[in-house]
């Protein structure tokens, strides 16, 4: 398969899942390619179709006070929190070259993050009927997808460089874990958050087009 690549910047939640919405559309009537969307978000926590509403841990009007908006949303798993410097990866993929299969989707989209943590030095792995990627005992990138007309849309975060004690607001994907980042587990200094994006989307690439 091929795909391009759109890096939005910082942008709301709302306003990147619209833009999901409208290429996985266009995706599913072969009029646009598959497309990677990379992003941070504002602060948002995001409630996933099975998410249960005490797992946000206070109030919804003391987030809002704090400017960390709620929203629920159409992907799947419980809940979790997008913040600034957390890198975002929304492949909106077609499954139809990939086999439809969505199982093979999620184990590629946990492959590619554990490729592009290993290159920062993180022995980074998946743990047997739980989705996502742990450093240790610490979640470091979450996933969660929805979709439609056999198209991908959302997709999975990664902790680069982001403020960790927000996490304290959630239990994370509905779980008592810990969550991590590339900076708190690597300690290399500063990260470039575009030569991560530019990371990502090369393991991207070996993962879903080069069978890596």
């Amino acid at each position: 398969m091929e795909f391009s690549t759109l890096d939005l910047g910082l942008v709301d939640y709302e306003t990147s899942l619209s833009i999901q919405r409208e290429l996985a559309r266009d995706i599913s009537l072969g009029k646009r390619v598959s497309t990677l969307l990379l992003c941070e978000h504002n602060p948002v926590i995001t409630l996933g179709r099975l998410a249960d509403k005490n797992n946000i841990l206070g109030r919804e009007e003391d987030f809002k006070a704090r400017g960390i908006a709620v929203k629920n949303t159409t992907r799947g798993g419980d809940v979790t929190l997008h913040l600034p410097g957390q890198l975002v990866a929304y492949p909106v993929f077609d499954l139809r070259p990939l086999g439809r299969d969505i199982h093979s989707f999620l184990r590629g989209l946990e492959k590619a993050a554990v490729l592009l943590l290993r290159g920062y030095g993180i022995g980074a792995q998946t743990k047997s009927g739980l989705t996502g990627v742990w450093s240790g005992n610490k979640k470091i990138a979450s996933i969660g997808i929805a979709v439609s007309r056999w198209v991908a849309y959302h997709g999975m975060s990664i902790n680069v460089d982001c403020d960790l004690d927000l996490f304290s607001l959630i239990r994370p994907c509905g779980q008592d874990i810990m969550m991590t980042s590339i900076l708190k587990e690597n300690a290399a200094g500063a990260l470039d958050m575009v030569a991560v994006k530019k990371r990502a989307a090369d393991k991207f690439y070996e993962v879903f087009c080069q069978g890596g």
